[in-house]
This record gives C-alpha cells, sequence and structure tokens, in this order.
C-alpha cells in the first residue's frame, strides 16, 4: 500500500497505525498522530486501520522557549 508520511511517499505492509510505527521503529516512542489530517490517539492506533493514498503525520514532541 501507498502512503504519504511525513510528506514522504511510501510503499508500506502495514495495514494499522501501530504497525506503521513499528516498522518506522517508533513503537514506544512518545509521538504524536494524525492521518488525513485527524488526530489518532495512542489508544487508538492498534486499530486503526490505514488505507492506500492515506496522509499520515508523525511528531515529536518539541522543548524550547
Amino acid at each position: 500500500m501507498k502512503l504519504l508520511v511525513n510528506g514522504t511517499s511510501m510503499d508500506v505492509h502495514s495495514n494499522t497505525l501501530e504497525a506503521l510505527l513499528a516498522a518506522q521503529g517508533l513503537r514506544d516512542a512518545k509521538v504524536a498522530t494524525a492521518v488525513n489530517g485527524a488526530f489518532v490517539p495512542a489508544a487508538f492506533r492498534a486499530t486503526y486501520l490505514l488505507s492506500d493514498g492515506d496522509s499520515v503525520e508523525i511528531l515529536a514532541p518539541m522543548q524550547g522557549g
């Protein structure tokens, strides 16, 4: 399946958001996720099914001031 992940087109074999994060090495990372512009809470990632053409954003928290 082809996804747009953080603006980069990718061919992936992951069918859930959680599986995509694991494939990207982010299984235990503290990140925020959105699919097609809609926030997906961590509690729903395991059951959130991805579809061909979805746009996924994975954002890490930043510190600053």
